[in-house]
Protein backbone atom coordinates (compact mmCIF):
# COMPACT_ATOMS: atom_id res chain seq x y z
CA UNK A 1 0.00 0.00 0.00
CA UNK A 2 1.18 3.93 -1.02
CA UNK A 3 2.34 5.88 1.75
CA UNK A 4 -0.29 8.35 0.59
CA UNK A 5 -3.16 5.54 0.46
CA UNK A 6 -2.07 4.82 3.97
CA UNK A 7 -1.92 7.83 5.07
CA UNK A 8 -5.57 8.52 3.60
CA UNK A 9 -6.83 5.39 5.19
CA UNK A 10 -5.53 6.29 8.52
CA UNK A 11 -7.04 9.89 8.65
CA UNK A 12 -10.30 8.02 7.39
CA UNK A 13 -10.72 6.22 10.23
CA UNK A 14 -9.84 8.72 12.77
CA UNK A 15 -12.52 10.70 10.82
CA UNK A 16 -14.81 7.89 11.56
CA UNK A 17 -14.02 7.72 15.14
CA UNK A 18 -14.46 11.81 15.20
CA UNK A 19 -17.75 11.75 13.59
CA UNK A 20 -19.41 9.09 15.94
CA UNK A 21 -18.16 11.18 19.04
CA UNK A 22 -19.40 14.68 16.70
CA UNK A 23 -22.70 12.77 16.52
CA UNK A 24 -22.92 11.36 19.92
CA UNK A 25 -22.06 14.36 21.13
CA UNK A 26 -24.47 16.42 19.32
CA UNK A 27 -27.57 14.12 20.60
CA UNK A 28 -26.98 14.28 24.65
CA UNK A 29 -26.70 18.08 23.42
CA UNK A 30 -30.00 18.68 22.12
CA UNK A 31 -31.48 16.21 24.40
CA UNK A 32 -30.23 17.85 27.63
CA UNK A 33 -31.77 21.14 26.12
CA UNK A 34 -35.07 19.07 25.44
CA UNK A 35 -34.82 18.01 29.26
CA UNK A 36 -34.27 21.63 30.63
CA UNK A 37 -37.29 22.78 28.42
CA UNK A 38 -39.58 20.03 29.31
CA UNK A 39 -38.15 20.60 33.61
CA UNK A 40 -38.88 24.43 33.42
CA UNK A 41 -42.38 24.19 31.09
CA UNK A 42 -43.74 20.97 32.81
CA UNK A 43 -42.46 21.21 36.57
CA UNK A 44 -42.25 25.08 37.18
CA UNK A 45 -45.09 26.44 35.46
CA UNK A 46 -47.86 24.39 36.21
CA UNK A 47 -48.48 25.39 39.87
CA UNK A 48 -49.45 28.99 38.55
CA UNK A 49 -52.14 27.56 36.32
CA UNK A 50 -53.61 24.84 37.77
CA UNK A 51 -55.10 21.49 36.77
CA UNK A 52 -55.94 23.13 32.76
CA UNK A 53 -52.14 24.10 31.91
CA UNK A 54 -51.98 20.96 29.65
CA UNK A 55 -54.28 23.25 27.23
CA UNK A 56 -53.00 25.98 27.64
CA UNK A 57 -49.61 24.94 26.64
CA UNK A 58 -50.45 22.96 24.50
CA UNK A 59 -52.56 25.40 22.11
CA UNK A 60 -49.49 28.08 22.74
CA UNK A 61 -47.69 25.27 21.37
CA UNK A 62 -49.11 24.28 18.79
CA UNK A 63 -49.58 28.05 17.84
CA UNK A 64 -45.54 28.51 18.08
CA UNK A 65 -45.22 25.51 16.25
CA UNK A 66 -47.20 26.56 13.26
CA UNK A 67 -46.23 30.04 13.13
CA UNK A 68 -42.55 28.26 13.23
CA UNK A 69 -43.46 25.85 10.29
CA UNK A 70 -44.97 28.44 8.12
CA UNK A 71 -41.70 30.60 8.22
CA UNK A 72 -39.35 28.03 7.62
CA UNK A 73 -40.80 24.89 6.42
CA UNK A 74 -41.90 21.47 7.27
CA UNK A 75 -38.77 20.50 9.56
CA UNK A 76 -37.95 18.04 10.58
CA UNK A 77 -38.50 15.52 7.61
CA UNK A 78 -39.36 11.82 9.28
CA UNK A 79 -37.01 9.17 10.12
CA UNK A 80 -37.23 7.02 6.66
CA UNK A 81 -37.08 10.50 4.55
CA UNK A 82 -33.59 10.89 5.77
CA UNK A 83 -32.26 7.86 5.98
CA UNK A 84 -33.49 7.46 2.19
CA UNK A 85 -32.05 10.56 1.20
CA UNK A 86 -28.50 9.45 2.91
CA UNK A 87 -28.86 6.42 1.06
CA UNK A 88 -29.67 7.21 -2.07
CA UNK A 89 -27.77 10.60 -2.78
CA UNK A 90 -25.07 9.73 0.22
CA UNK A 91 -25.54 13.28 1.65
CA UNK A 92 -28.05 15.12 3.45
CA UNK A 93 -28.43 19.06 3.06
CA UNK A 94 -26.84 21.08 6.10
CA UNK A 95 -28.04 25.19 4.96
CA UNK A 96 -30.99 24.92 7.81
CA UNK A 97 -29.43 23.61 10.59
CA UNK A 98 -30.17 25.87 13.05
CA UNK A 99 -34.37 25.96 12.15
CA UNK A 100 -33.85 22.35 11.81
CA UNK A 101 -32.65 21.90 15.11
CA UNK A 102 -35.23 24.54 17.27
CA UNK A 103 -38.43 22.43 14.92
CA UNK A 104 -36.95 19.25 16.30
CA UNK A 105 -36.85 20.46 19.98
CA UNK A 106 -40.67 22.77 19.93
CA UNK A 107 -42.68 20.14 19.68
CA UNK A 108 -40.90 17.81 22.42
CA UNK A 109 -40.89 21.11 24.75
CA UNK A 110 -44.76 21.50 24.79
CA UNK A 111 -45.45 17.81 25.14
CA UNK A 112 -45.86 16.04 21.92
CA UNK A 113 -46.24 12.40 21.69
CA UNK A 114 -43.28 12.11 19.55
CA UNK A 115 -40.01 11.06 19.55
CA UNK A 116 -36.75 12.91 18.65
CA UNK A 117 -34.95 10.70 16.56
CA UNK A 118 -36.06 12.39 13.55
CA UNK A 119 -34.80 15.43 14.08
CA UNK A 120 -31.87 14.64 15.97
CA UNK A 121 -30.90 12.07 13.05
CA UNK A 122 -31.64 14.61 9.96
CA UNK A 123 -29.25 17.63 12.02
CA UNK A 124 -26.32 14.72 12.75
CA UNK A 125 -26.48 13.95 9.02
CA UNK A 126 -26.31 17.49 7.78
CA UNK A 127 -23.38 18.18 9.83
CA UNK A 128 -21.50 14.84 8.58
CA UNK A 129 -22.61 16.12 4.99
CA UNK A 130 -20.93 19.00 5.58
CA UNK A 131 -17.64 17.62 7.42
CA UNK A 132 -17.81 15.13 4.52
CA UNK A 133 -17.61 17.69 1.94
CA UNK A 134 -14.83 19.57 3.27
CA UNK A 135 -12.66 16.60 3.73
CA UNK A 136 -13.94 14.66 0.40
CA UNK A 137 -10.26 16.18 -1.04
CA UNK A 138 -8.22 13.43 0.85
CA UNK A 139 -10.44 10.43 -0.67
CA UNK A 140 -14.08 9.14 -1.92
CA UNK A 141 -14.26 7.11 1.13
CA UNK A 142 -14.79 10.29 3.23
CA UNK A 143 -18.02 10.89 1.64
CA UNK A 144 -19.38 8.17 3.54
CA UNK A 145 -19.07 9.74 6.36
CA UNK A 146 -23.01 11.20 6.51
CA UNK A 147 -23.79 7.35 6.01
CA UNK A 148 -21.89 6.67 9.22
CA UNK A 149 -22.75 9.52 11.19
CA UNK A 150 -26.09 8.86 10.61
CA UNK A 151 -25.95 5.31 11.72
CA UNK A 152 -23.90 6.24 15.08
CA UNK A 153 -26.80 8.92 15.97
CA UNK A 154 -29.02 6.25 15.84
CA UNK A 155 -26.92 3.93 17.99
CA UNK A 156 -26.75 6.74 20.71
CA UNK A 157 -29.94 7.88 20.36
CA UNK A 158 -31.68 4.47 21.48
CA UNK A 159 -28.80 3.41 22.90
CA UNK A 160 -28.90 0.09 20.69
CA UNK A 161 -25.91 -0.51 18.87
CA UNK A 162 -26.82 -3.65 17.35
CA UNK A 163 -29.87 -1.32 15.69
CA UNK A 164 -27.49 1.20 14.38
CA UNK A 165 -24.79 -1.41 13.08
CA UNK A 166 -27.46 -3.39 11.45
CA UNK A 167 -29.30 -0.76 9.68
CA UNK A 168 -26.64 0.35 7.19
CA UNK A 169 -25.52 -3.39 6.39
CA UNK A 170 -29.11 -3.85 5.24
CA UNK A 171 -29.42 -1.85 2.39
CA UNK A 172 -27.19 -0.62 -0.61
CA UNK A 173 -24.40 1.80 -0.38
CA UNK A 174 -25.67 5.47 -1.61
CA UNK A 175 -25.92 5.77 -5.37
CA UNK A 176 -25.94 9.49 -5.39
CA UNK A 177 -25.87 11.23 -9.33
CA UNK A 178 -22.58 12.11 -10.14
CA UNK A 179 -21.47 11.06 -6.55
CA UNK A 180 -17.69 9.59 -5.96
CA UNK A 181 -18.83 6.85 -4.00
CA UNK A 182 -16.52 3.40 -3.26
CA UNK A 183 -18.29 0.05 -2.82
CA UNK A 184 -16.46 -1.17 0.94
CA UNK A 185 -16.37 -5.13 1.47
CA UNK A 186 -18.09 -6.02 4.21
CA UNK A 187 -15.46 -6.38 6.34
CA UNK A 188 -14.42 -3.38 6.07
CA UNK A 189 -18.14 -1.67 6.87
CA UNK A 190 -18.08 -3.64 9.75
CA UNK A 191 -15.16 -2.14 10.85
CA UNK A 192 -16.32 1.73 10.11
CA UNK A 193 -19.45 1.78 11.72
CA UNK A 194 -17.75 -0.47 14.86
CA UNK A 195 -15.51 2.57 14.88
CA UNK A 196 -18.47 5.31 14.59
CA UNK A 197 -20.70 3.64 17.02
CA UNK A 198 -17.89 3.24 19.72
CA UNK A 199 -17.52 6.95 19.10
CA UNK A 200 -20.82 7.71 19.09
CA UNK A 201 -21.87 5.68 22.53
CA UNK A 202 -18.62 6.80 24.17
CA UNK A 203 -18.82 10.39 23.87
CA UNK A 204 -22.84 10.10 24.93
CA UNK A 205 -22.50 7.71 27.66
CA UNK A 206 -19.22 9.87 28.21
CA UNK A 207 -21.16 13.56 28.87
CA UNK A 208 -24.20 11.83 30.42
CA UNK A 209 -21.82 10.29 33.30
CA UNK A 210 -20.08 13.44 34.02
CA UNK A 211 -23.24 15.52 33.88
CA UNK A 212 -25.52 12.92 35.11
CA UNK A 213 -28.23 14.18 32.33
CA UNK A 214 -29.03 14.74 28.84
CA UNK A 215 -29.63 11.37 28.04
CA UNK A 216 -32.88 9.58 26.59
CA UNK A 217 -33.79 5.89 27.10
CA UNK A 218 -36.61 3.63 28.70
CA UNK A 219 -35.89 1.44 31.30
CA UNK A 220 -34.88 -1.86 31.05
CA UNK A 221 -36.46 -4.72 31.75
CA UNK A 222 -34.55 -7.98 33.41
CA UNK A 223 -36.74 -10.19 35.65
CA UNK A 224 -38.32 -11.96 32.69
CA UNK A 225 -40.32 -15.54 34.35
CA UNK A 226 -41.45 -17.84 31.53
CA UNK A 227 -44.07 -20.63 32.45
CA UNK A 228 -46.96 -22.41 31.47
CA UNK A 229 -49.34 -19.69 32.62
CA UNK A 230 -47.33 -17.02 30.46
CA UNK A 231 -47.52 -19.42 27.35
CA UNK A 232 -50.75 -19.65 27.84
CA UNK A 233 -51.19 -16.25 27.20
CA UNK A 234 -48.51 -15.67 24.81
CA UNK A 235 -50.50 -15.52 21.79
CA UNK A 236 -53.47 -13.70 22.89
CA UNK A 237 -51.26 -10.84 24.57
CA UNK A 238 -49.35 -10.79 21.33
CA UNK A 239 -52.66 -10.26 19.25
CA UNK A 240 -53.75 -7.56 21.27
CA UNK A 241 -50.08 -5.52 20.87
CA UNK A 242 -50.76 -6.41 16.73
CA UNK A 243 -54.01 -4.96 17.00
CA UNK A 244 -52.59 -1.70 18.54
CA UNK A 245 -49.71 -1.74 15.70
CA UNK A 246 -52.24 -2.36 13.21
CA UNK A 247 -54.58 0.77 14.62
CA UNK A 248 -51.58 3.15 14.30
CA UNK A 249 -51.45 2.23 10.48
CA UNK A 250 -54.57 2.94 9.99
CA UNK A 251 -54.53 5.92 12.35
CA UNK A 252 -51.45 7.31 10.28
CA UNK A 253 -53.05 6.68 6.93
CA UNK A 254 -56.27 8.57 7.81
CA UNK A 255 -54.68 11.52 9.77
CA UNK A 256 -52.55 12.20 6.47
CA UNK A 257 -55.03 12.00 4.27
CA UNK A 258 -57.32 14.40 6.60
CA UNK A 259 -53.97 16.28 6.84
CA UNK A 260 -53.30 16.54 2.78
CA UNK A 261 -57.45 17.75 2.33
CA UNK A 262 -56.48 20.27 4.88
CA UNK A 263 -54.08 21.90 2.90
CA UNK A 264 -51.27 24.28 3.61
CA UNK A 265 -52.41 25.43 7.05
CA UNK A 266 -49.84 24.60 9.21
CA UNK A 267 -50.64 26.90 12.10
CA UNK A 268 -54.38 25.52 11.91
CA UNK A 269 -53.27 22.16 12.37
CA UNK A 270 -50.69 22.55 14.60
CA UNK A 271 -53.47 24.31 16.84
CA UNK A 272 -55.82 20.98 16.44
CA UNK A 273 -53.30 18.75 17.24
CA UNK A 274 -52.12 20.85 20.07
CA UNK A 275 -55.90 20.61 21.42
CA UNK A 276 -56.34 17.31 20.97
CA UNK A 277 -53.31 16.16 22.71
CA UNK A 278 -54.28 18.54 25.63
CA UNK A 279 -57.38 16.95 26.15
CA UNK A 280 -55.88 13.10 25.68
CA UNK A 281 -53.52 14.21 28.15
CA UNK A 282 -55.91 15.72 31.18
CA UNK A 283 -58.09 12.39 30.57
CA UNK A 284 -54.77 9.99 30.43
CA UNK A 285 -51.66 12.02 31.80
CA UNK A 286 -49.36 9.22 30.15
CA UNK A 287 -50.35 9.97 26.55
CA UNK A 288 -48.27 12.84 26.35
CA UNK A 289 -44.88 13.04 25.77
CA UNK A 290 -42.24 10.57 24.26
CA UNK A 291 -42.67 7.97 26.76
CA UNK A 292 -39.33 7.11 28.06
CA UNK A 293 -39.68 9.11 31.42
CA UNK A 294 -43.41 8.23 31.41
CA UNK A 295 -42.53 4.22 31.10
CA UNK A 296 -40.22 4.67 34.31
CA UNK A 297 -43.29 5.86 35.79
CA UNK A 298 -45.49 3.76 35.10
CA UNK A 299 -43.19 0.69 35.48
CA UNK A 300 -43.28 2.41 39.72
CA UNK A 301 -47.23 2.52 39.79
CA UNK A 302 -48.86 0.23 37.23
CA UNK A 303 -50.25 -2.13 39.71
CA UNK A 304 -52.79 0.99 41.16
CA UNK A 305 -54.04 1.77 37.85
CA UNK A 306 -57.01 -0.44 36.17
CA UNK A 307 -56.53 -2.87 33.25
CA UNK A 308 -59.21 -0.19 31.39
CA UNK A 309 -56.68 2.90 32.59
CA UNK A 310 -53.27 1.10 31.43
CA UNK A 311 -55.17 -0.69 28.10
CA UNK A 312 -56.82 2.80 26.89
CA UNK A 313 -53.60 5.15 27.52
CA UNK A 314 -52.03 2.55 24.80
CA UNK A 315 -54.65 2.72 22.46
CA UNK A 316 -54.64 6.43 22.93
CA UNK A 317 -51.24 6.48 22.42
CA UNK A 318 -51.22 5.01 19.35
CA UNK A 319 -53.71 7.67 17.98
CA UNK A 320 -52.19 10.67 19.35
CA UNK A 321 -48.64 10.11 17.82
CA UNK A 322 -49.78 9.91 13.92
CA UNK A 323 -51.85 13.02 14.75
CA UNK A 324 -48.64 15.18 16.07
CA UNK A 325 -46.50 14.45 13.33
CA UNK A 326 -49.37 14.37 10.55
CA UNK A 327 -50.73 17.70 12.22
CA UNK A 328 -47.45 19.22 12.22
CA UNK A 329 -45.74 18.19 15.61
CA UNK A 330 -43.15 16.53 13.72
CA UNK A 331 -41.07 13.84 15.23
CA UNK A 332 -40.48 10.33 15.43
CA UNK A 333 -42.67 7.31 16.48
CA UNK A 334 -40.61 4.88 17.66
CA UNK A 335 -40.58 5.76 21.44
CA UNK A 336 -44.30 6.81 21.82
CA UNK A 337 -44.92 3.64 19.99
CA UNK A 338 -42.93 1.31 22.22
CA UNK A 339 -44.53 3.14 25.73
CA UNK A 340 -48.12 1.78 23.62
CA UNK A 341 -46.97 -1.17 23.71
CA UNK A 342 -45.43 -1.28 27.47
CA UNK A 343 -48.84 0.40 29.08
CA UNK A 344 -51.05 -2.34 26.85
CA UNK A 345 -48.78 -4.81 28.34
CA UNK A 346 -48.84 -4.08 31.83
CA UNK A 347 -52.92 -3.85 31.57
CA UNK A 348 -52.79 -7.42 29.88
CA UNK A 349 -50.72 -8.51 32.49
CA UNK A 350 -53.44 -7.01 35.41
CA UNK A 351 -56.06 -8.70 33.24
CA UNK A 352 -54.24 -12.73 33.40
CA UNK A 353 -52.14 -12.59 36.05
CA UNK A 354 -49.13 -13.05 33.86
CA UNK A 355 -45.36 -12.08 34.21
CA UNK A 356 -45.60 -8.71 33.76
CA UNK A 357 -42.35 -8.41 31.85
CA UNK A 358 -43.64 -11.08 29.80
CA UNK A 359 -46.14 -9.24 28.44
CA UNK A 360 -44.42 -6.27 28.49
CA UNK A 361 -42.16 -8.17 25.70
CA UNK A 362 -45.30 -9.53 23.72
CA UNK A 363 -47.32 -6.75 23.49
CA UNK A 364 -44.18 -4.01 22.41
CA UNK A 365 -42.70 -6.32 20.14
CA UNK A 366 -46.21 -7.59 18.37
CA UNK A 367 -46.90 -3.80 18.16
CA UNK A 368 -43.39 -2.58 16.80
CA UNK A 369 -43.87 -5.25 13.95
CA UNK A 370 -46.98 -4.37 13.06
CA UNK A 371 -45.26 -0.59 12.47
CA UNK A 372 -41.99 -1.76 11.51
CA UNK A 373 -42.87 -4.64 9.41
CA UNK A 374 -39.41 -5.75 9.70
CA UNK A 375 -39.36 -8.17 12.60
CA UNK A 376 -35.51 -8.69 12.82
CA UNK A 377 -35.15 -4.86 13.18
CA UNK A 378 -38.01 -4.86 15.49
CA UNK A 379 -36.35 -7.10 17.88
CA UNK A 380 -32.85 -5.76 17.36
CA UNK A 381 -34.12 -2.42 19.01
CA UNK A 382 -36.18 -3.53 21.54
CA UNK A 383 -32.96 -5.05 23.25
CA UNK A 384 -32.47 -1.69 24.52
CA UNK A 385 -34.84 -2.42 27.33
CA UNK A 386 -35.38 -5.77 27.04
CA UNK A 387 -32.45 -8.37 27.85
CA UNK A 388 -31.14 -11.36 24.79
CA UNK A 389 -33.00 -14.01 26.33
CA UNK A 390 -36.24 -12.38 25.98
CA UNK A 391 -35.32 -13.28 21.66
CA UNK A 392 -37.73 -16.53 22.32
CA UNK A 393 -40.92 -13.89 22.64
CA UNK A 394 -39.74 -10.93 21.22
CA UNK A 395 -39.13 -12.39 17.74
CA UNK A 396 -42.08 -14.53 17.33
CA UNK A 397 -44.34 -11.79 18.54
CA UNK A 398 -42.96 -9.20 15.93
CA UNK A 399 -43.51 -11.53 12.54
CA UNK A 400 -47.07 -11.91 14.54
CA UNK A 401 -47.40 -7.96 14.16
CA UNK A 402 -45.55 -8.23 10.61
CA UNK A 403 -48.38 -10.90 9.14
CA UNK A 404 -51.21 -8.97 10.14
CA UNK A 405 -52.22 -7.57 6.80
CA UNK A 406 -53.21 -3.67 6.70
CA UNK A 407 -56.44 -2.19 5.22
CA UNK A 408 -55.78 -1.35 1.62
CA UNK A 409 -56.50 2.51 1.55
CA UNK A 410 -53.70 2.04 4.41
CA UNK A 411 -51.43 -0.19 2.12
CA UNK A 412 -51.73 2.46 -0.93
CA UNK A 413 -50.90 5.35 1.90
CA UNK A 414 -47.78 3.82 2.92
CA UNK A 415 -46.27 3.18 -1.19
CA UNK A 416 -47.73 6.81 -2.00
CA UNK A 417 -45.86 8.83 0.22
CA UNK A 418 -43.24 10.62 -1.28
CA UNK A 419 -40.55 12.75 1.06
CA UNK A 420 -41.56 15.93 1.61
CA UNK A 421 -38.64 18.45 1.09
CA UNK A 422 -38.22 20.80 3.71
CA UNK A 423 -38.62 24.73 1.63
CA UNK A 424 -35.44 26.62 1.14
Amino acid sequence: MKPTTLANRTLFVISVIATGAIAGAFVWLLLFVMNLGITFLWEKLPAYFGPYFPLAACVVGGLIIGLFAKRFGPYPEDLNTVMSKVKKEGRYDYHDLGPMSIAALLPLFFGGSIGPEAGLTGAIAGICTWVGDRMKRFGADFQQLTSVGTMAALSAIFTAPLFGFAAPLTGDSPQGEGAQTIELPKTSKVVVYFCAIAGALGAFMGLGALTGGGGLSLPRFTDLHLGTHELAWALPIAAVGAAGGWLYCVFDSVLAQASTKMGDKPVLKAVIAGIVLAVAGIALPFTMFAGETQAEQLGEMWTSLSALTLIATGLVKVFVTPLCIRFGWRGGHFFPVIFAGISLGYGMATLTGVDPVFALCASTAALMGAVMRKPLMTVLLLFMCFPVKALVILLPAAALGAIIPLPKFAQANEKSQQPQQARP
